[in-house]
Protein backbone atom coordinates (compact mmCIF):
# COMPACT_ATOMS: atom_id res chain seq x y z
CA UNK A 1 0.00 0.00 0.00
CA UNK A 2 2.91 2.51 0.85
CA UNK A 3 4.11 2.51 -2.76
CA UNK A 4 0.26 3.85 -3.56
CA UNK A 5 0.60 6.99 -1.57
CA UNK A 6 -0.15 10.23 -3.42
CA UNK A 7 -3.00 13.01 -3.77
CA UNK A 8 -6.42 11.77 -4.06
CA UNK A 9 -8.99 13.01 -6.07
CA UNK A 10 -12.80 11.28 -5.85
CA UNK A 11 -16.24 11.37 -7.79
CA UNK A 12 -18.17 13.84 -6.73
CA UNK A 13 -21.71 12.81 -4.90
CA UNK A 14 -24.20 14.74 -6.20
CA UNK A 15 -27.33 16.26 -4.76
CA UNK A 16 -30.68 17.13 -5.95
CA UNK A 17 -32.45 19.91 -3.04
CA UNK A 18 -35.17 21.93 -3.50
CA UNK A 19 -33.29 25.11 -3.20
CA UNK A 20 -30.53 24.00 -5.47
CA UNK A 21 -29.32 25.17 -8.54
CA UNK A 22 -26.50 25.15 -11.68
CA UNK A 23 -23.93 27.35 -10.26
CA UNK A 24 -22.00 23.52 -9.55
CA UNK A 25 -21.86 23.02 -12.85
CA UNK A 26 -21.52 26.76 -14.55
CA UNK A 27 -18.84 27.73 -12.03
CA UNK A 28 -16.88 24.82 -10.83
CA UNK A 29 -17.63 22.39 -13.53
CA UNK A 30 -19.39 19.43 -11.84
CA UNK A 31 -20.87 17.33 -14.17
CA UNK A 32 -24.40 17.96 -13.06
CA UNK A 33 -27.78 17.17 -15.14
CA UNK A 34 -30.59 18.67 -13.04
CA UNK A 35 -31.30 22.18 -12.58
CA UNK A 36 -31.54 22.29 -8.69
CA UNK A 37 -28.56 20.13 -7.71
CA UNK A 38 -27.70 22.20 -4.51
CA UNK A 39 -24.93 20.12 -2.95
CA UNK A 40 -21.21 18.33 -4.30
CA UNK A 41 -20.59 16.42 -1.52
CA UNK A 42 -16.31 16.46 -2.31
CA UNK A 43 -14.55 13.95 0.39
CA UNK A 44 -17.32 11.36 2.82
CA UNK A 45 -17.55 8.49 4.31
CA UNK A 46 -21.71 9.00 5.56
CA UNK A 47 -23.14 5.82 5.35
CA UNK A 48 -24.69 5.05 1.87
CA UNK A 49 -22.44 8.24 0.69
CA UNK A 50 -18.93 7.06 0.69
CA UNK A 51 -16.60 8.20 -1.56
CA UNK A 52 -14.93 6.44 -3.90
CA UNK A 53 -11.09 7.26 -5.66
CA UNK A 54 -11.59 8.92 -9.28
CA UNK A 55 -7.62 9.12 -10.18
CA UNK A 56 -4.28 7.18 -10.49
CA UNK A 57 -3.74 3.56 -9.09
CA UNK A 58 -6.61 3.20 -6.34
CA UNK A 59 -9.10 3.97 -9.05
CA UNK A 60 -12.62 2.81 -8.36
CA UNK A 61 -11.76 2.35 -4.23
CA UNK A 62 -13.71 3.32 -1.33
CA UNK A 63 -12.25 6.03 0.57
CA UNK A 64 -13.08 3.53 3.89
CA UNK A 65 -11.57 0.89 2.30
CA UNK A 66 -8.28 2.88 1.62
CA UNK A 67 -8.62 3.99 5.10
CA UNK A 68 -8.81 0.16 6.50
CA UNK A 69 -6.02 -0.58 4.58
CA UNK A 70 -3.91 1.88 5.78
CA UNK A 71 -5.11 4.12 8.66
CA UNK A 72 -2.16 5.47 9.60
CA UNK A 73 -0.88 6.15 5.75
CA UNK A 74 -3.80 8.12 4.95
CA UNK A 75 -5.68 9.59 8.34
CA UNK A 76 -2.33 10.04 10.02
CA UNK A 77 -1.21 8.63 13.06
CA UNK A 78 -2.81 11.06 15.76
CA UNK A 79 -6.31 11.37 13.81
CA UNK A 80 -6.20 7.40 13.99
CA UNK A 81 -5.54 7.28 17.24
CA UNK A 82 -8.09 9.57 18.01
CA UNK A 83 -10.91 8.69 15.69
CA UNK A 84 -9.73 4.96 15.02
CA UNK A 85 -10.79 4.31 11.33
CA UNK A 86 -13.52 6.69 11.05
CA UNK A 87 -12.71 9.53 8.36
CA UNK A 88 -14.22 12.33 10.80
CA UNK A 89 -15.12 15.04 8.31
CA UNK A 90 -16.87 15.71 5.55
CA UNK A 91 -16.48 18.51 2.28
CA UNK A 92 -18.99 19.91 -0.03
CA UNK A 93 -19.90 22.39 -2.61
CA UNK A 94 -23.37 24.31 -2.27
CA UNK A 95 -25.47 26.34 -4.51
CA UNK A 96 -28.46 28.15 -2.95
CA UNK A 97 -30.68 29.26 -5.61
CA UNK A 98 -33.40 30.33 -3.09
CA UNK A 99 -33.11 30.30 0.32
CA UNK A 100 -32.23 27.12 2.55
CA UNK A 101 -34.57 25.91 5.66
CA UNK A 102 -33.49 27.25 9.07
CA UNK A 103 -31.96 24.48 11.10
CA UNK A 104 -29.34 23.69 13.70
CA UNK A 105 -27.42 20.71 14.48
CA UNK A 106 -26.87 18.52 17.68
CA UNK A 107 -23.47 18.42 19.84
CA UNK A 108 -21.82 15.68 19.95
CA UNK A 109 -22.73 14.37 22.91
CA UNK A 110 -26.73 14.80 22.56
CA UNK A 111 -26.03 13.35 18.57
CA UNK A 112 -24.20 10.63 20.60
CA UNK A 113 -27.36 9.88 22.58
CA UNK A 114 -29.85 10.30 19.70
CA UNK A 115 -28.71 9.05 16.84
CA UNK A 116 -24.99 7.08 17.60
CA UNK A 117 -23.37 10.11 15.22
CA UNK A 118 -20.88 13.11 15.86
CA UNK A 119 -22.65 16.01 16.27
CA UNK A 120 -22.39 18.42 13.10
CA UNK A 121 -19.40 21.31 14.00
CA UNK A 122 -18.89 23.41 10.49
CA UNK A 123 -17.83 26.17 8.65
CA UNK A 124 -18.15 27.95 5.48
CA UNK A 125 -16.25 29.58 2.99
CA UNK A 126 -17.98 31.93 0.45
CA UNK A 127 -17.06 31.16 -2.94
CA UNK A 128 -19.38 33.43 -4.69
CA UNK A 129 -22.52 35.87 -3.84
CA UNK A 130 -25.11 37.54 -5.60
CA UNK A 131 -25.87 41.04 -4.92
CA UNK A 132 -27.23 41.47 -1.42
CA UNK A 133 -27.14 37.79 -0.65
CA UNK A 134 -27.26 36.98 3.29
CA UNK A 135 -27.51 34.45 5.71
CA UNK A 136 -28.84 33.58 9.20
CA UNK A 137 -26.58 32.81 11.77
CA UNK A 138 -27.93 32.97 15.60
CA UNK A 139 -30.04 35.69 17.51
CA UNK A 140 -30.03 39.17 17.20
CA UNK A 141 -29.88 38.96 21.04
CA UNK A 142 -29.78 36.95 23.73
CA UNK A 143 -33.09 34.93 23.44
CA UNK A 144 -34.62 31.63 25.81
CA UNK A 145 -36.56 28.63 24.85
CA UNK A 146 -39.55 30.28 25.81
CA UNK A 147 -39.16 32.96 23.26
CA UNK A 148 -37.98 31.12 20.38
CA UNK A 149 -41.28 29.06 20.49
CA UNK A 150 -43.35 32.30 20.60
CA UNK A 151 -42.15 33.52 17.82
CA UNK A 152 -42.06 30.08 15.77
CA UNK A 153 -45.40 29.72 16.81
CA UNK A 154 -46.53 33.23 15.82
CA UNK A 155 -44.13 33.22 12.45
CA UNK A 156 -42.30 35.79 13.32
CA UNK A 157 -38.70 33.78 13.83
CA UNK A 158 -37.23 35.68 11.58
CA UNK A 159 -37.74 39.16 13.79
CA UNK A 160 -35.54 37.65 16.39
CA UNK A 161 -32.38 35.88 14.37
CA UNK A 162 -29.36 37.87 13.01
CA UNK A 163 -29.17 38.07 8.97
CA UNK A 164 -26.08 39.46 7.63
CA UNK A 165 -25.06 40.32 4.27
CA UNK A 166 -22.17 38.38 3.00
CA UNK A 167 -19.63 38.83 0.26
CA UNK A 168 -17.27 36.52 -1.76
CA UNK A 169 -14.36 35.69 0.86
CA UNK A 170 -16.26 35.71 4.52
CA UNK A 171 -15.88 32.86 6.42
CA UNK A 172 -18.47 32.09 8.76
CA UNK A 173 -17.60 28.88 12.17
CA UNK A 174 -20.85 27.75 12.78
CA UNK A 175 -20.59 25.60 16.45
CA UNK A 176 -23.29 22.81 17.09
CA UNK A 177 -26.46 24.78 18.42
CA UNK A 178 -26.15 27.85 16.25
CA UNK A 179 -29.90 28.68 14.11
CA UNK A 180 -28.99 28.89 10.97
CA UNK A 181 -29.40 29.26 6.91
CA UNK A 182 -27.82 29.74 3.75
CA UNK A 183 -29.40 32.57 2.05
CA UNK A 184 -30.54 32.25 -1.59
CA UNK A 185 -27.52 33.53 -4.55
CA UNK A 186 -24.64 31.49 -2.56
CA UNK A 187 -21.99 29.18 -3.85
CA UNK A 188 -20.47 28.02 -0.44
CA UNK A 189 -17.46 25.65 0.28
CA UNK A 190 -18.45 23.87 3.96
CA UNK A 191 -16.39 22.16 5.82
CA UNK A 192 -18.02 19.60 8.79
CA UNK A 193 -18.12 17.20 10.83
CA UNK A 194 -18.75 14.06 9.38
CA UNK A 195 -22.57 13.90 10.39
CA UNK A 196 -25.68 14.41 8.89
CA UNK A 197 -28.07 14.94 11.58
CA UNK A 198 -29.94 18.55 10.89
CA UNK A 199 -32.88 19.60 12.59
CA UNK A 200 -34.95 22.15 10.42
CA UNK A 201 -37.15 24.37 11.93
CA UNK A 202 -38.73 26.45 9.28
CA UNK A 203 -38.77 25.88 5.61
CA UNK A 204 -41.13 28.93 4.49
CA UNK A 205 -43.71 26.67 3.87
CA UNK A 206 -41.99 25.74 0.75
CA UNK A 207 -43.97 22.56 -1.36
CA UNK A 208 -41.84 20.13 -2.91
CA UNK A 209 -42.74 18.65 -6.44
CA UNK A 210 -45.47 16.19 -4.73
CA UNK A 211 -47.14 19.04 -2.84
CA UNK A 212 -45.83 18.26 0.72
CA UNK A 213 -44.24 20.38 2.91
CA UNK A 214 -40.63 19.28 4.34
CA UNK A 215 -40.41 17.86 8.14
CA UNK A 216 -40.01 20.23 10.66
CA UNK A 217 -38.34 19.06 14.15
CA UNK A 218 -39.03 21.84 16.01
CA UNK A 219 -39.25 18.93 19.35
CA UNK A 220 -35.98 17.80 19.19
CA UNK A 221 -34.26 21.43 18.53
CA UNK A 222 -35.21 22.71 21.59
CA UNK A 223 -32.37 21.16 23.32
CA UNK A 224 -29.94 21.45 20.71
CA UNK A 225 -30.36 25.07 20.09
CA UNK A 226 -27.43 27.67 21.46
CA UNK A 227 -29.78 30.83 22.91
CA UNK A 228 -26.83 33.25 23.01
CA UNK A 229 -26.23 35.55 20.98
CA UNK A 230 -22.29 35.12 19.22
CA UNK A 231 -19.97 35.97 16.21
CA UNK A 232 -19.86 33.33 13.62
CA UNK A 233 -18.00 35.49 11.15
CA UNK A 234 -13.91 34.79 10.87
CA UNK A 235 -11.64 37.60 9.63
CA UNK A 236 -8.30 36.22 8.50
CA UNK A 237 -5.03 37.43 6.74
CA UNK A 238 -4.01 36.83 3.21
CA UNK A 239 -0.43 36.64 3.21
CA UNK A 240 0.71 35.09 0.06
CA UNK A 241 2.03 31.86 -0.21
CA UNK A 242 1.20 30.77 3.30
CA UNK A 243 -1.10 29.66 5.56
CA UNK A 244 -3.36 32.13 7.31
CA UNK A 245 -5.99 30.58 9.82
CA UNK A 246 -9.58 30.86 9.62
CA UNK A 247 -10.79 28.18 11.73
CA UNK A 248 -8.66 26.38 14.71
CA UNK A 249 -10.85 24.44 16.52
CA UNK A 250 -11.06 20.87 17.88
CA UNK A 251 -12.77 19.50 15.03
CA UNK A 252 -10.95 21.04 12.06
CA UNK A 253 -8.24 23.31 11.30
CA UNK A 254 -9.00 25.53 8.07
CA UNK A 255 -6.63 28.03 6.64
CA UNK A 256 -6.66 30.45 3.88
CA UNK A 257 -3.29 30.31 1.42
CA UNK A 258 -3.18 32.39 -1.56
CA UNK A 259 -1.00 30.71 -4.07
CA UNK A 260 1.17 33.08 -6.64
CA UNK A 261 4.42 31.43 -6.75
CA UNK A 262 6.19 27.75 -5.85
CA UNK A 263 5.27 26.83 -2.06
CA UNK A 264 7.57 23.68 -0.47
CA UNK A 265 5.63 22.02 1.94
CA UNK A 266 6.66 19.71 4.74
CA UNK A 267 4.01 17.41 6.96
CA UNK A 268 4.04 15.52 10.37
CA UNK A 269 2.19 12.64 9.60
CA UNK A 270 0.00 13.19 12.03
CA UNK A 271 -2.72 14.37 10.16
CA UNK A 272 -4.29 13.96 6.45
CA UNK A 273 -4.73 17.71 4.66
CA UNK A 274 -7.61 18.67 2.20
CA UNK A 275 -7.09 20.88 -0.38
CA UNK A 276 -10.38 22.94 -1.61
CA UNK A 277 -8.92 25.10 -4.51
CA UNK A 278 -11.69 28.02 -4.55
CA UNK A 279 -10.38 30.24 -7.23
CA UNK A 280 -7.72 29.48 -9.85
CA UNK A 281 -5.36 26.77 -10.50
CA UNK A 282 -2.56 24.97 -9.22
CA UNK A 283 -0.10 22.06 -9.58
CA UNK A 284 1.22 19.61 -6.96
CA UNK A 285 4.60 18.23 -7.23
CA UNK A 286 4.96 14.65 -5.06
CA UNK A 287 7.19 12.36 -5.93
CA UNK A 288 8.24 13.38 -9.36
CA UNK A 289 4.71 13.32 -10.70
CA UNK A 290 2.95 16.24 -11.22
CA UNK A 291 -0.61 16.77 -10.85
CA UNK A 292 -2.73 19.49 -11.97
CA UNK A 293 -6.09 21.20 -10.12
CA UNK A 294 -8.36 23.96 -10.78
CA UNK A 295 -11.42 26.06 -9.20
CA UNK A 296 -13.93 23.70 -7.63
CA UNK A 297 -11.30 20.56 -7.23
CA UNK A 298 -10.79 18.93 -3.72
CA UNK A 299 -7.91 16.68 -2.95
CA UNK A 300 -7.12 14.54 0.35
CA UNK A 301 -3.06 14.26 0.79
CA UNK A 302 -2.70 11.29 2.59
CA UNK A 303 -0.84 11.71 6.19
CA UNK A 304 2.15 9.50 4.75
CA UNK A 305 2.85 12.46 1.92
CA UNK A 306 5.62 14.21 4.45
CA UNK A 307 7.04 16.51 1.47
CA UNK A 308 5.59 18.30 -1.71
CA UNK A 309 5.75 21.44 -3.50
CA UNK A 310 2.79 23.63 -5.16
CA UNK A 311 2.82 25.86 -7.73
CA UNK A 312 0.63 28.48 -9.15
CA UNK A 313 -1.81 31.25 -8.83
CA UNK A 314 -5.16 29.87 -6.74
CA UNK A 315 -6.71 30.46 -3.52
CA UNK A 316 -6.90 27.83 -1.36
CA UNK A 317 -8.80 25.91 1.50
CA UNK A 318 -6.15 24.14 3.38
CA UNK A 319 -7.76 21.57 6.05
CA UNK A 320 -6.44 19.45 8.35
CA UNK A 321 -7.11 17.53 12.11
CA UNK A 322 -4.41 19.51 14.91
Amino acid sequence: MSAKIYPLQFNPILKDRIWGGEKLKTVLNKPIVSSITGESWELSTVAGDVSVVSNGDLKGQLLTQLIEDNPNGILGTEVHEKFGTQFPLLFKYLDAREDLSIQVHPNDALAKERHNSFGKTEMWYVMQADPKSNIIVGFKEDSSQEEYLEHLNNNSLLSILDTVEVKKGHAYFLETGTVHAIGAGLLIAEIQQTSDITYRLYDFDRKDAQGNKRELHVDLALEAINYKKFDTRKPYLEEENQSNSIVNCPYFTTNFIPLTEKMKVSKTGNSFTVYMCIDGAFELEYDKTIYSYKQGDTVLIPAAMDYYIVTGKASILEIYIS
